[in-house]
């Protein structure tokens, strides 16, 4: 399916490609909350041929339909669907608006001297 990304050109392979990123980001990110590289084990993943993926509860490759590893046909359709529909919504709107993240400035200060407890309590 790579092969056929690059083959695209212009709006074309931008949208085939937001297609192809949002496809293999769940596997990046199951890879990385197992604690290893999710761009090395994508590739591997996209290099392997069948059912081969990736078991993370081992970190090893395997046949996943074997292992019982499978994903809901309708979760995956929905997510195929949802990529394919932003992307065409990217290309049709040719502008996109974002906000900028703000810079968290941390809390307010302490109390700058002033006295605890309440009064009457034998603090004062």
């Amino acid at each position: 399916m790579k092969a056929v990304v690059d083959s695209l050109e212009g709006d074309e392979q931008t949208g085939a490609r937001t297609v192809w990123e949002s496809l293999t980001a769940p596997a990046k990110l199951i890879a990385e909350n197992a604690g290893l590289e999710g761009a090395v084990t994508t590739q591997q993943v996209e290099a392997a041929s069948g059912n081969i993926g990736l078991n993370a509860a081992t970190g090893e490759m395997v046949d996943l339909v074997k292992a019982g590893i499978i994903d809901p046909a309708k979760v995956t359709r929905a997510a195929l669907q949802n990529a394919a529909s932003i992307a065409a919504l990217v290309l049709t709107t040719e502008c996109l608006v974002a906000d900028k993240p703000e810079k968290n400035s941390g809390g307010g200060g302490g109390g700058g001297g002033m006295g605890g407890g309440m009064p009457g309590m034998g603090m004062m």
